[in-house]
């Protein structure tokens, strides 16, 4: 890819209504949508340009989804290779097969890019937006200045800079220096497992080994994840002795023989990168402390079993997009933003939680414990509904901020499928029953786009990160635009409960 221009070095701005920390996935996703919606920002960056290696490699329907509404999807997938789900293997056969193939999503397959990929697309975006990284510039703590705060931050030559900022946004990772300064607790845990990551290329005769899915392999040797990438390459994961090195060729051929398929004869023609790793099992205490923001690795972490950290971060950056937006531009009361926390600190929480107990499930080696593990593998996957339930959950289509209770269906909070409701942008929409005369066709606005979609039951209006926000509201826009307020995901009165 071209090298982009955005980040030609420019003066730091020293005054903007969001400063964000890390232009990775997260950071990236969040500056293009505050660029597409016209809100003014300073992204920064400590490294020099996109960092090679990165761990993440997978994205999910539901980012997809998203990345769509920001104009990045359609490029990404024709760069990326489009897997059919996930298999869990024993080495000999099948346990259980999540096919996304069913899905309700335009997008019914988990997209194979690197990170690095992702990113290069995200920065490209930007830079069609307008916006720019500013690299190479630290950030080194902040003070409060009402209403926001006033960042201290390193310029490449060392020189001290400072931002004054409205909010604070950090997506700076796992060692976040805007978590350190808000004090925000990061409480979990450091499990002592090593892995080994290696992207490798595999000789042309490779067979077995699950070429349009991601496949976990179980064995008494071992856990190993095999996964296709973009450009014919291969991801090996694999739990490692303590003090193991970065894993070269001979070590791949090796571990596949080992814990890999038991017919399969590889030989490992490059390794592309390498790397050893450990996992950390955190989510911060709060996601939100007054005009400061974390989100992605900076907010909660985990195990990378089933392809979901980085796609969690990327919904981080959309959920909080379009509340910043609208608090700052005045369509919504500041309140708005607690709703940050309350909608995706839970789903951080039971995240970790959930790759938690997959990797342990996986990382099993006794043998009969493992026996049993595979038995129940096999019997869940022959029970009706249950594998559907787990590609939706690897999706992260299941992930609703609903507080009603399972009643009407759909619920205020639920996701609204774009194969139901056409995306528009980063606009809320609303969705009326019947077709549109052909003089019609679809209504814009800046802030609201109208569509119409037969057989829909009811009025349908949906957030701009694709949520529904209310149903069965009034079918005259302007009565809607003026009644958006009620709307919104506010915190509900002390005295009521959740």
């Amino acid at each position: 890819m071209p090298a982009s221009p955005i980040t030609t070095p420019t003066p730091l701005p020293p005054q903007t209504d969001v400063l964000i920390v890390g232009a990775g996935p997260v950071g990236l996703t969040l500056a293009a949508s505050l660029r597409q919606l016209g809100v003014d920002h300073v992204l920064i960056d400590r490294d020099t340009g996109v960092q090679t290696g990165s761990r993440a490699a997978a994205l999910q329907p539901r980012s997809l989804e998203y990345l769509d509404r920001i104009g990045v999807a359609e490029h990404l997938i024709a760069a990326g290779e489009r897997g059919r789900g996930f298999r869990v293997h024993d080495r000999e056969r099948t346990l259980l097969h999540a096919s996304y193939g069913d899905l309700d999503t335009p997008y019914p397959y988990v997209l194979l890019a690197s990170q690095q990929t992702t990113e290069e697309h995200l920065l490209r975006r930007l830079g069609k937006l307008g916006g720019r990284v500013h690299r190479g510039h630290r950030f080194l703590g902040f003070t409060p200045d009402f209403p926001g705060v006033s960042a201290a931050v390193a310029d490449p030559d060392g020189l001290l800079r400072s931002v004054s900022a409205r909010y604070l946004v950090g997506c700076d990772g796992l060692h976040s220096a805007v978590r350190t300064a808000a004090a925000i607790g990061f409480p979990g845990e450091a499990p002592e497992q090593l892995f080994a990551l290696a992207d490798v290329r595999l000789d042309a005769g490779a067979s077995g080994l699950g070429e349009d899915d991601t496949t976990f392999f179980l064995s008494s040797a071992g856990m190993l994840l095999l996964s296709p990438l973009a450009d014919g390459q291969h991801r090996i994961v694999t739990p490692a002795a303590p003090g193991s090195a970065a894993p070269r060729a001979v070590d791949v051929e090796r571990l596949i023989s080992e814990r890999g398929p038991t017919k399969a004869q590889i030989r490992v023609t490059a390794v592309m990168n390498a790397s050893t790793y450990r996992v950390q099992e955190r989510v911060a205490e709060r996601f939100r402390a007054g005009p400061v923001f974390l989100a992605g690795d900076a907010a909660h972490t985990h195990s990378p079993a089933g392809g979901q950290g980085m796609n969690t971060g990327i919904q981080d950056g959309g959920n909080l997009a379009w509340k910043l937006h609208a608090v700052l531009t005045g369509a919504a009361p500041a309140e708005l933003l607690d709703s940050y926390h309350d909608e995706r600190h839970p789903v951080a929480s039971e995240l970790v939680a959930f790759t938690s107990q997959f990797a342990n499930i996986a990382t099993l080696r006794d043998p009969a414990a493992g026996q049993r593990r595979n038995d129940l593998l096999a019997a869940a996957a022959a029970t009706s509904g249950i594998v559907d339930w787990i590609a939706a959950k690897l999706a992260q289509l299941d992930i609703s901020y609903t507080r009603e209770p399972d009643r009407d269906s759909p619920r205020a909070g639920d996701r609204i499928s774009p194969l139901t409701v056409p995306q528009a942008g980063l606009r809320w929409t609303l969705a009326l029953p019947g077709r549109s005369e052909p003089r019609d066709g679809r209504q814009w606005d800046t802030v609201l786009s109208v569509c119409h979609v037969p057989g829909l039951p009811t009025p349908l209006l949906v957030r701009p990160d694709g949520c529904l926000a209310a149903r069965g509201v009034p079918a005259e826009p302007a009565e809607v635009l003026s009644q958006l307020a009620q709307h919104l995901p506010l915190p509900l009165p002390v005295s009521s409960t959740r």
